[in-house]
Parts: C-alpha cells; sequence; structure tokens
C-alpha cells in the first residue's frame, strides 16, 4: 500500500470546512500536520479564528430548518448514502488516518475506518426509531404525547487518538436526530474529520449540517463551546480540559455531553483462564499505543496467579513488532509526537524510583529513533497511590498488581477518580456478575478487554464524564423530550379554574 497520498494537493483550499466548500482559516496562526513515524511534515494551514467559528455556525443554522424539517426516512436515506460514500473513501480514509496518528495501518483498516462505517450505517437505521411514552389520556381530560426534537446546532470537540471515530461518535447522532454541527477535531489531526464531512455533502447531505473548523483549543474551541448559537457542546478529551469546556457551556446554559479520561482495571481471579488474561492485558494495554482512554492501564491480578501473569504478559511485550505503520506487519506505532513520547518516558523514568520496569521503559534506537516511538512498557511494584497507578498516561504502559481477596480486587479497582471502562476476568459467572455490578465504570467487560459496537453505549461516570456516544442510547443526548397536551372535553370553565376563581361548578 502506497503511504504517500497527496495531503497538500487534497486540502489546497484550506482546512476549514464550512458550507460545503473547503477554505483557509482566518487566524493568523498556522499548524503542522507532522507524521509521528518520521517527524516530517506532511501539511500546514491556516488555523481557525473565531471568525470562522461564527460562520460555521452561522452556516449550521442556516441549514437547520430544512434538514431539522425533513423526515425521518429522508434523513435515514441520506445517512445510507453518507455510509456508501465512506465506504468507497474508506482507502483513502485509511491512509490518512494512518499518516497523521502514525497508526499501523492494520488498526485503521480494520478498526477506525470499518468502524465509523458500521456507525454510519447505524445510525442512517436509528434515525427512524425515535421512541417516547405512549400516548394516553393521562389525566382523563387531555391526550399527552411526545414529541423527541433535535437541540438545533451542536458545536463538538474530538481528540486525536481517532480523529475518524470520534468525529464520527459527535456527527452522526447529532445529524441523524435533525441536528446540524460544528466540529473542531486536534488541529494535530484534521485530515480525517474534513474528508468525513466532504463526503456526507457528496452524499447529498445539505450545505451547512456538517461543518468543520480546524484550529486552536483557546481560540476557535472556546468560541464555539461559549458561542450564543450553539445548543449542545460535546467534549471529548481530557478530564482537565472537560472541566474548562463545562465551566463554558455552563455560562451560556447549554447541554453537555463529556467523554473524558479513564485509567481502566483489569481484575484478573485466581480461577481465570491465565493464557487468555495474558493475552487480553496485552492487546487492551496497547491499542493505539495505548492511546485509548479505554485501554487496559491497571492490572490486579489475584496472588496466586500474579508472578506467572507478569511473565506471560512480560513474554509476550517482547513478540510486539514496532514499526513503520504502513507494513502491515507492524503491530505497534508511534505515539502522536514526540512530545507525548517525552510525557510518557516521563512517567516511567520517575516510577524507577519507587516501582521496577519489568520490560521496555525505553524509545527506540536505529531507524524508528527519529519517528515518536515507544517501546511497550510493563511495571511491578508500584504503591497504590503513585503516579503510574492514579494517573492517565496515555501511553504503551501496563501496570501490574496483586490483591487477595475479592473484596480487596475490587476495591482497588475502583480507587481512582476515573470510571470509562474496566473488565473482569473468572470462569465463575458469579464472580463476573458481581464484579459488573460494583466495579463503577460505565463499560465493564467479562473475559475480553476493548471490543465496541455501534448497538451498544459508550460513556463513563465521575471523573471519566457522563453521556453516551454510540447507540440509541446517544439519541437522549441530541434530542430534546416535548410534552403536547391537547383538551378532549371542549369545555370552557375547566373544573380546575376554580382554583384560581370561582368554586366548583355542579
Amino acid at each position: 500500500m502506497d503511504q504517500r497520498f497527496d495531503v497538500t494537493e487534497r486540502f489546497a483550499d484550506g482546512a476549514q470546512y464550512i458550507a460545503g466548500r473547503l477554505g483557509e482559516g482566518g487566524s493568523e496562526g498556522t499548524h503542522a500536520v507532522v507524521d509521528p513515524a518520521t517527524g516530517e511534515q506532511v501539511f500546514s494551514y491556516r488555523l481557525a479564528g473565531a471568525a470562522d467559528v461564527d460562520a460555521a455556525v452561522a452556516a449550521a443554522e442556516a441549514a437547520f430548518p430544512e434538514w431539522a424539517g425533513a423526515t425521518p426516512g429522508e434523513r435515514s436515506d441520506a445517512m445510507h448514502r453518507f455510509a456508501a460514500a465512506l465506504t468507497e473513501r474508506a482507502d483513502d480514509l485509511a491512509r490518512a488516518e494512518s499518516l497523521q496518528c502514525g497508526k499501523p495501518i492494520k488498526l485503521s483498516t480494520e478498526f477506525d475506518v470499518p468502524g465509523s462505517i458500521d456507525n454510519t450505517a447505524f445510525f442512517a437505521g436509528a434515525a427512524r426509531q425515535l421512541e417516547g411514552k405512549a400516548a394516553a389520556e393521562y389525566s382523563g381530560d387531555h391526550t399527552s404525547y411526545i414529541r423527541r426534537e433535535p437541540m438545533g446546532v451542536v458545536g463538538s470537540i474530538a481528540p486525536w487518538n481517532y480523529p475518524l471515530q470520534m468525529a464520527a461518535w459527535k456527527v452522526l447522532p447529532a445529524i441523524a436526530a435533525g441536528n446540524t454541527i460544528v466540529l473542531k477535531p486536534a488541529e494535530l489531526t484534521p485530515l480525517t474529520s474534513l474528508m468525513f464531512a466532504q463526503a456526507a455533502t457528496d452524499a447529498g447531505l445539505p450545505d451547512g449540517v456538517v461543518n468543520v473548523v480546524s484550529g486552536t483549543g483557546p481560540e476557535a474551541g472556546e468560541r464555539l463551546v461559549s458561542h450564543p448559537g450553539v445548543a449542545m457542546t460535546s467534549f471529548t478529551g481530557s478530564t482537565a480540559v472537560g472541566r474548562r469546556v463545562a465551566e463554558l457551556a455552563t455560562a451560556t446554559v447549554k447541554r453537555i455531553h463529556l467523554e473524558l479520561g479513564g485509567k481502566a482495571p483489569f481484575v484478573v481471579f485466581d480461577d481465570a483462564d491465565l493464557e487468555a488474561a495474558a493475552h487480553g492485558a496485552v492487546a487492551g494495554a496497547l491499542i493505539n499505543t495505548g492511546q485509548d482512554c479505554t485501554a487496559a492501564t491497571r492490572a490486579y491480578v489475584q496472588r496466586p496467579l500474579y508472578d506467572a501473569f507478569v511473565s506471560a504478559v512480560a513474554d509476550l511485550m517482547a513478540t510486539v513488532r514496532l514499526g513503520d505503520p504502513f507494513d502491515p506487519h507492524t503491530d505497534l506505532g508511534p505515539l502522536i509526537s514526540h512530545a507525548q513520547r517525552d510525557r510518557v518516558a516521563g512517567f516511567v523514568e520517575r516510577a524507577r524510583g519507587y516501582a521496577t520496569v519489568v520490560t521496555g521503559g525505553e524509545a527506540p534506537g536505529g531507524d524508528l529513533a527519529k519517528g515518536a516511538y515507544y517501546r511497550p512498557t510493563l511495571i511491578t511494584g508500584a504503591p497504590q497511590d503513585s503516579e503510574v497507578v492514579q494517573s492517565e498516561i496515555f501511553g504503551p504502559v501496563l501496570v501490574v498488581l496483586p490483591f487477595d481477596g475479592d473484596d480487596e480486587g475490587i476495591a482497588l479497582a475502583n480507587d481512582t477518580p476515573y470510571g470509562l471502562a474496566a473488565s473482569a476476568w473468572s470462569r465463575d459467572v458469579y464472580r463476573t456478575g458481581r464484579a459488573s455490578r460494583e466495579i463503577r465504570a460505565g463499560c465493564v467487560w467479562i473475559n475480553d478487554h476493548i471490543p465496541i459496537i455501534s448497538e451498544m453505549p459508550h460513556g463513563g461516570v465521575r471523573a471519566s464524564g457522563f453521556g453516551k456516544d454510540m447507540s440509541a442510547y446517544s439519541f437522549e443526548e441530541y434530542t430534546q423530550v416535548k410534552h403536547v397536551m391537547s383538551d378532549n372535553t371542549a369545555v370552557v370553565r375547566k373544573d380546575w379554574h376554580r382554583t384560581v376563581f370561582g368554586d366548583r361548578q355542579t
């Protein structure tokens, strides 16, 4: 597969997509898209400024009446065409995603792109499935029914770790419900979000339904969140930035959907299948080079299996192949940037003072030295209150700790501020059932870790945020419920009027 499709030619008109057209940003600043596998610049663009955000919101507002007024069937048909347009572009999307993120091409082609297309097809069907309470005469004299209506313009901010999938998770439920949207991708990774929006236009969605502004958080992001024309804000990113988003959105009384950080526990009970758990831990910890908010980061292993688990994980990590993301045999690509690699390395270096680095813990040399690579790393002996256990590292680092009784294992799993995802490993359905009930997380996998499906929701609790992506549950985020109550009596003076004037009628 050819690595280099010409990004500069593809986006020669700019990296803003407003009202169905590419254009240059109005900010004085520029930003470089860098291939993290080589450190080479592949594209430079003018950043969006406040005026670009205003123009995108205006385009979304102008498109809203037509799109919201379309029938669910019409929106569904448009989104089926959207899914087909994405399928036609699957190869380009995969190459662009691997180029800007450093993802192994097998991850882009087997996970990111098909998952995004499947999401689009799912929401094409979901557009026709708006649920509500049955109409009835609940008061006796009136018929009540529910309307589920779009919010208006949605302003969404997506992260750099899954640019295409996060664009899909933000855009699809919003537009399926009849909203229009302005999406701000991470400035590091705008390419596939722009391609996603172009595919929507090519599929026949009206201009202005999907808009993209590529800019920084402090300039474009804060303007989008605080914009008075935006009815709702959806944000995926760190908990620290999520607090700032909530602060800005609250000032204009917007609905907020936040999917924030995670520190997923991986709880292995003493009757678990050791081989399966070790394989699951390595895959769950290293997916997307560990840059996944649901990645397995804290493995708690019951003491009888602890030593064998550590040994098996170390052996498996040694087999993981680092390399060129466009080599189909590469298992692990670089981190998103050299700055992120150095951040991860800092966590590991500090951990050497209080824990044991069993394997990894270094950047590779040779041909990979110019990229933002870091070897798969296994740490043991870290205290529960240490930063490698409590803080989101967002890199290929797994920390393993022992526990004794089941109570302790579940308590340790819950002992961070986060609550996005977790997994429990056991052959005993009562043990896994208890873990699924008592571990505080938005998702608990049993004898697996990481798989997601369009039909089921994704979202966290506590410091991991609130609200759901994917699934029909996400319609709760992007619609507002209206109660309509109609009098059936044609009586001029209702009996309840006596509470304001007069007496009961006889």
